[in-house]
């Protein structure tokens, strides 16, 4: 590796440590970190923290003043060359006149894909694109899939003993893991867009779905899966708004006393009058979601492995046995040959508190 782009690496990295402080707030923009180097010194940086707020080029160039010109600007995002809640920011970085542009990765929304970068060489600035491309397109990967996929990322959470089991065969699931586990849970729910959860998880554990972090400015939409509208008004998950609740048939008639305590209802039935889980994604990325958790029970979950709706997988496994009558992870047709097996792709185990987290990708995800 050349010294010139052993340099650019490391001013990256530090562009990619100050997006990481939108993680969980930029939504449902992407996160996007901005370092301006001038004479082998950062003379401004910036990150994009809030949508609506200045992106992260014209928080560093507000630092620089005229010094920004003749430098180098490193940014994880193409710089976006639209108008949308803010002006372009493409149009900040060619005013201000550097010598280069060095580019983590192309943004994939259409609206911009490669227009800012034609625009930036277009005025002659020298334009570096790819360099830490693996690492943006990792901390974007939400934004990623719904600008390309029209589906946001999908991420099912799984508390579980050390022999698979999610609950006790009477339902009892509370709690399997510790709670430095349940903390940690609590960053995925921080970053993500929205958490679903099913019917049976609210009637049987009534859970709130909330992030429960101290300096919490963002909550995600709760939803729940509830094929036949059975949600008790009083549910805890109702409390507070921004709730959506995805249904196929009204039968006890709640619909609308759900809608008079706030409840957004959407209709999506499938041809099996269940809820249309692959139609309800699509919904949830047409309202900006670009992050998804699921937290369910083993039906939900199984529905969604079963349609080949879960991108990601977070297992949190306890030290304990449960025994082969407790409740599995993932409720599925049996399996008769080992072809048939889902493969998944591990990247990341680690110890928290007396448990083990593993994290793994679905390989037809990759």
């Amino acid at each position: 590796m050349s010294v010139a782009l052993n340099v650019d690496y490391q001013y990256m990295a530090q562009a990619l440590r100050l997006a990481g402080q939108g993680l969980n707030t930029t939504s449902p923009n992407p996160r996007v970190g901005c370092v301006v180097v001038k004479h082998h010194q950062i003379i401004g940086s910036g990150a994009h923290l809030k949508a609506g707020e200045p992106h992260a080029e014209v928080f560093a160039l507000r630092q620089t003043g005229a010094e920004a010109q003749g430098a180098d600007i490193y940014v994880t995002l193409e710089p976006c060359s639209h108008f949308g809640k803010t002006p372009p920011c493409v149009e900040a970085v060619i005013a201000a006149q550097p010598k280069r542009v060095i580019i983590a990765m192309q943004d994939p929304n259409p609206l911009v894909s490669g227009q800012g970068i034609a625009r930036l060489r277009a005025a002659g600035i020298e334009v570096v694109l790819g360099v830490m491309e693996l690492e943006a397109r990792q901390l974007n990967a939400g934004f990623v899939s719904r600008m390309v996929r029209g589906m946001p990322l999908v991420r099912s959470k799984v508390a579980a003993s050390l022999d698979g089991r999610t609950a006790l065969s009477n339902g009892k699931s509370q709690w399997i893991t510790s709670g430095l586990a349940r903390l940690d849970v609590q960053h995925w729910r921080a970053q993500s867009c929205a958490i679903i959860t099913g019917i049976g998880t609210v009637l049987a554990d009534n859970p709130s779905m909330t992030v429960r972090l101290k300096n919490t400015s963002r909550q995600p939409l709760r939803v729940v899966v509830d094929s036949h509208l059975q949600t008790p008004q009083d549910a805890l998950i109702l409390q507070g708004g921004h709730v959506l609740i995805a249904y196929a048939q009204d039968n006890y008639h709640q619909a609308n006393k759900l809608k008079a305590v706030g409840v957004d209802l959407l209709l999506l039935p499938d041809a099996n009058n269940r809820v249309d889980l692959k139609a309800l994604l699509k919904h949830l990325a047409q309202r900006g979601i670009n992050e998804v958790l699921i937290e369910a029970g083993q039906g939900l979950n199984g529905a969604f492995l079963q349609a080949g709706l879960i991108d990601e997988f977070i297992f949190y496994y306890a030290p304990k046995l449960m025994g082969a009558e407790a409740k599995g992870m993932f409720a599925i047709p049996a399996l008769l040959e080992m072809h048939q097996a889902i493969e998944l792709q591990v990247f990341d185990v680690r110890q928290v508190g007396q448990d083990i987290r593993v994290c793994a990708r679905s390989v037809q995800s990759n």
